[in-house]
């Protein structure tokens, strides 16, 4: 059984070593896919982009960003939240049935004080934890959906957290870079002119910013806890 589980738990490893690599080498050109999606009715581009988005994505992590520029360029902030979100999820799925069934037994035979320490601060922080982890952009998607995975928590409550929580995060990238249009692509400095000449934005985004602090406070408390 401990080899059986340190097989596995290679392939994991070498299985993400080898998607970092590839997402290096892979770069997508926000025009062209633009164009792509453009050519097609609202209702089956929203199809094709979800399914793009899940293939695309799961195997070069860093080409998430410019399926978020193209979605709010193309969809708009609200259509293209959502159907980002059921990518997520999709890809939250899959991403916690393999880390758990390719790297859990392999944790607990091999790794049992981090594991138990893992699950400890897990369920300790509970579903709201669980929760503000996966409502601000602290932790990233990815690293969560393995992580949790690895951990003592069950499926449906994970993806519970998934579908609850990622909202607020998706929506917020989505509205901004909505609101402050293609400049941004060209001049970074686009975004701050448009969050200071529009007050929802920077209230919606003051309020967040409060939120992620307040999470990355937790999380220095929480950290300096286990260490005690």
């Amino acid at each position: 059984m401990p080899r059986k589980s340190t097989l596995k738990f290679l392939i994991l490893a070498a299985g993400l070593i080898l998607l970092w690599l590839l997402g290096r080498y892979f770069h997508i050109d926000p025009d062209k896919t633009e164009s792509f999606f453009s050519r097609f009715p609202l209702i089956y581009s929203g199809i094709i982009f979800i399914c793009l988005y899940v293939v695309i994505t799961f195997f070069f992590w860093l080409s998430k960003d410019i399926f978020k520029l193209v979605s709010a360029f193309i969809f708009g902030a609200y259509v293209s939240a959502l159907l980002i979100l059921i990518a997520e999820a999709i890809n939250a799925a899959v991403l916690f049935s393999l880390s758990r069934f390719l790297g859990r037994q392999f944790v607990k035979d091999h790794l049992g004080n981090i594991s138990a320490g893992l699950d400890k601060k897990i369920s300790s922080s509970g579903f709201l934890g669980l929760f503000l982890l996966r409502s601000v952009p602290l932790v990233p998607f990815r690293f969560l959906d393995l992580a949790a995975g690895l951990a003592d928590v069950s499926f449906k409550r994970y993806m519970a957290v998934v579908c609850l929580g990622s909202p607020v995060r998706i929506f917020w990238v989505q509205y901004i870079i909505s609101g402050a249009g293609k400049g941004i692509l060209k001049d970074p400095q686009e975004l701050v002119n448009y969050l200071g000449t529009n007050k929802a934005a920077l209230i919606f985004s003051f309020i967040y910013l409060v939120l992620v602090i307040f999470v990355a406070i937790k999380m220095r408390k929480s950290k300096h806890a286990g260490k005690n």
